[in-house]
């Protein structure tokens, strides 16, 4: 949205559009910042939309002793589930709970527990655990979200998936969050708020001129020059690469690649809450309901060579993935169940540790003034804090560019949030009246969706047929208007893997379909996200 001008003079060019980059160029475009923004491909085309969708503390971050990064990120799950309740939503986590649970043993208190009581031998006590599930209920001023409980299996609904051996569990909150939605609303209010925000364009050289950074865009139609008093690098996986070879700036900083892969089976369980199972190894994976009929079942923490080799969920990957859920539920999950894979790379900030797993979560923001213009370096984070991670990076900006202002984001919401929590089932019932042809899926996708503005996107239709071509799965014409023009999707794979997962169902044909005709559109219409 917006085009770019030689001759302007921006205050802040964020480079990335993954959730770091939205989140900082919308909290500086609200505070009045000139900003534009530049992402290679779509955006949350690379980590952000390939996490495990929660937004939550980290419990198992606890026994690394991060404390002010599980305490941040309490706080920010009910500041963020308020801002946006139609893409994040309260969920309930059942931790089955054995004898024999075992610490992950480079862990901090793996090692006091070790010394403190040797004859442990490294298993993970219910009493810690009770311990640790206090501080998560506590830490971060838990004000709508339940608190732990204690479930006994043998009754409770949650103990019918799993094997007789698990007779226990305990049971806590945390948040579910539509990942690559959430990038793609924060670039849609930045723009609201005047950022300039360029899709499929790619930072190819950032060089200091005269007292500013001269940055070269390149996409399909031409490369231009763009003039910014600030670069903030929010590369992600490539943030190195930028200050390496686009910058060619030297650093000690650097990030560690640490590839997380998911696999998504038919539906294993009828019920709506989630697993936390814990390994032998000391690993943890969720098991998730997903998109009504399907389970997601992640994460992997493996090391990843290099940010230019695409991640994929490798055979071994998903083979160690389904025989550690095969572990605690009584059906064996088997390939046979997989319907779907996805990876991400997260460019965890390299502080030394020795395994992927232990690696810090936390984000580090470093300014550098080498090349004369001031650069913020974006490393680390996670997703739940992003916009605490875009507040911090307010400050070192405004301290480098001068006149600061006060933080703003704290509960403001994002385009189509503007309701109560626990209202979406009364805007499902609206939404359904309003549109009788609507059935309870299609509604439910729509207001879970875009909220309160589910009814902009289906406008003054009576019919079915009034949103033009069907694409199937609920998919209409109109809606795909909505998103190209609203929300900078210009591919069928933008639309249905990561504005929507309808791409679990709809065949190749269908998707086929919906390409070409987003093809011949992008050729006889200007849509606002195109520039």
């Amino acid at each position: 949205m917006g085009s770019v001008e030689h001759q302007d003079l921006y205050d802040l060019f964020v480079i990335g559009g993954g959730i770091n980059g939205c989140g900082i160029a919308r909290d500086a475009a609200g505070r009045g910042l000139k900003v534009v923004l530049a992402e290679m491909d779509d955006l949350a085309s690379a980590t952000s939309s390939a996490s495990t969708k929660l937004f939550h503390g980290g419990l198992r971050y606890l026994e690394y002793f991060e404390i002010r990064l599980v305490r941040e990120a309490l706080v920010e799950r009910e500041v963020l589930l308020t801002a946006m309740p139609h893409i994040s939503w309260p969920m309930r986590f059942v931790l089955p709970y054995y004898d024999d649970m075992r610490f992950e043993g480079a862990t901090p208190t793996s090692r006091i527990l070790g010394i403190v009581m040797p004859w442990m031998r490294g298993r993970r006590p219910a009493w810690l655990i009770r311990l640790g599930l206090f501080l998560y209920d506590n830490l971060g001023g838990r004000k709508i979200l339940p608190g732990t409980r204690s479930l006994d299996l043998a009754s409770d609904p949650a103990g019918r998936p799993l094997k007789d051996k698990f007779r226990k569990a305990f049971e806590y909150s945390d948040c579910w969050i539509e990942d690559s939605r959430l990038v793609v609303l924060n670039a849609r209010d930045a723009a609201a708020r005047g950022a300039t925000i360029l899709t499929r364009a790619k930072v190819t050289a950032a060089r200091q001129v005269q007292g500013v950074w001269e940055v070269t865009v390149a996409d399909k139609q031409r490369t231009r020059k763009v003039r910014a008093r600030m670069l903030v690098n929010a590369g992600g996986p490539w943030v190195g690469d930028i200050i390496q070879d686009t910058m060619g700036l030297r650093s000690g900083e650097g990030v560690r690649l640490v590839r997380g892969s998911h696999i998504v089976t038919k539906r294993l369980y009828d019920h709506d809450k989630c697993y936390f199972f814990q390994g032998e190894d000391g690993r943890i994976i969720f098991a998730i309901p997903y998109e009504t009929d399907f389970t997601l079942i992640g994460t992997t923490d493996a090391e990843h060579p290099d940010a230019s080799i695409k991640p994929v969920c490798t055979p071994e990957e998903q083979d160690y993935l389904c025989a550690f859920a095969s572990k605690y539920f009584e059906k064996p999950v088997t390939r046979s169940d997989i319907v779907w894979t996805y990876s991400g790379v997260r460019p965890l900030y390299d502080d030394g540790a020795q395994s992927a797993t232990a690696a810090t979560r936390d984000y580090t923001l470093k300014i550098d003034t080498s090349a004369g213009a001031p650069v913020l370096n974006v490393f680390g984070g996670k997703i739940t804090t992003y916009r605490r991670l875009a507040e911090s990076a307010m400050e070192k900006i405004g301290a480098a560019l001068g006149g600061a202002t006060a933080d703003w984001t704290g509960g403001v919401p994002l385009p189509g949030g503007d309701f109560p929590v626990g209202d979406v089932a009364r805007l499902i019932a609206e939404l359904k009246a309003a549109y009788p042809f609507l059935s309870e899926f299609w509604a439910r996708r729509l207001v879970r969706a875009y909220g309160s503005e589910a009814r902009s996107v289906l406008g003054d239709a009576q019919s079915a047929a009034d949103l033009g071509e069907d694409f199937g799965a609920t998919l209409s014409e109109r809606e795909v208007v909505w998103l190209m023009d609203k929300e900078f999707a210009r591919t069928a794979e933008d639309v249905v893997w990561r504005r929507s997962k309808l791409g679990l169902r709809m065949g190749a044909d269908r998707v086929a379909t919906l390409d070409a005709w987003m093809e011949k559109a992008r050729r006889n219409a200007t849509f606002h996200a195109a520039e």
